[in-house]
């Protein structure tokens, strides 16, 4: 089906500011511009079976640590954990699937991803070793899938969300960036109120700890309404994403941390706070707004 002759222009013109931004040599940022009608739509930059709007992906926060480490040129570390991380099975793929996603968003930059998983393991127990991880691996982002199985075994909220504060915060402290996804979508517990309250308590410690967000939850709902076999096609066996999911969640984290690094530095003047990276849409980029949609107040 042939695009609408204003989104054929408007990819046009996303395609044009980062080839002119390479032919310049300028080290900046290119941030698409905003749709022609100024509606949210679909993400198009994402892969057809992946989009969704915006406001049911992500909410963006600053990503201190990865700029600098594109400032200075160097390999951007990533650290991946949590059930998808686990290399079992289809998980395997996830974090080869991650890395592929963010060096096409990062032209030039070398990212190397590091996967720990933690099956099955609650917030509270994954503190320590993921403190483990983060001494081991020294990384200049975590990206931490969590409260899945916090839900599935109805670990205390209370408990929980400190347990992620704590460990989010500490993070934070030895100035590591840190991306947060929070849990699966199933239809089966979409009504179950300690479920989404799992789900809800992912978005509070978010916010408030500044750090952005990945809505798996939303987004995956979002998937599973438009698809006759609900998130069926991208859940597998034991609650684990299928490789469909598995590439949709790392387009999803990607695109998250793609736009929270046009996020701008109050602390920076001039050009002395941007990154050293050209970051660019994929070729089929078309009609979504940069700019983060509000917080969703609905699990």
């Amino acid at each position: 089906m042939a695009l609408p002759q204003a989104s054929i222009l408007f990819a046009a013109g996303v395609m044009l500011a980062a080839s002119a931004a390479w032919a310049q040599g300028v080290a900046t940022v290119v941030s698409p511009p905003k749709p022609p009608d100024g509606a949210e739509a679909l993400d198009l930059t994402l892969s057809p079976e992946c989009r969704v709007p915006g406001s049911k992906l992500y909410t963006l926060a600053k990503l201190q640590a990865v700029k600098l480490a594109l400032k200075d040129k160097r390999p951007v570390r990533v650290l991946a954990v949590g059930s998808s991380s686990a290399g079992l099975g289809a998980s395997a793929t996830y974090p080869v699937k991650l890395e592929t996603a963010l060096e096409r968003s990062l032209p030039e930059v070398d990212v190397v991803v590091e996967s720990r998983g933690m099956q099955g393991e609650i917030a509270s127990g994954a503190a320590e070793r993921l403190r483990n991880m983060v001494a081991e691996v020294e990384p200049d982002l975590v990206i931490w899938q969590v409260g899945t199985h916090d839900a599935l075994a109805r670990v205390d909220l209370d408990a929980f969300g400190s347990a992620l504060d704590d460990t989010v915060k500490w993070i934070k402290s030895h100035a590591i960036d840190v991306v947060l996804v929070n849990p699966l979508y199933t239809a089966s517990l979409a009504d179950d109120e300690y479920y989404t309250s799992i789900v809800r308590k992912v978005q509070e410690v978010a916010t408030r700890e500044g750090v952005p967000l990945v809505q798996r939850y939303e987004a995956m709902r979002f998937l599973s309404a438009r698809s006759e076999k609900g998130e069926g096609h991208m859940l597998g066996s034991q609650f684990r994403l299928n490789d469909l999911g598995l590439r949709c969640m790392a387009e999803h984290v990607t695109r998250a941390i793609t736009l929270s690094l046009l996020q701008p530095d109050p602390a920076s003047t001039g050009s002395s706070g941007t990154p050293a990276v050209v970051i660019v849409p994929p070729k089929d980029a078309a009609m979504k707004a940069a700019s983060p949609p509000p917080p969703s107040t609905e699990p």
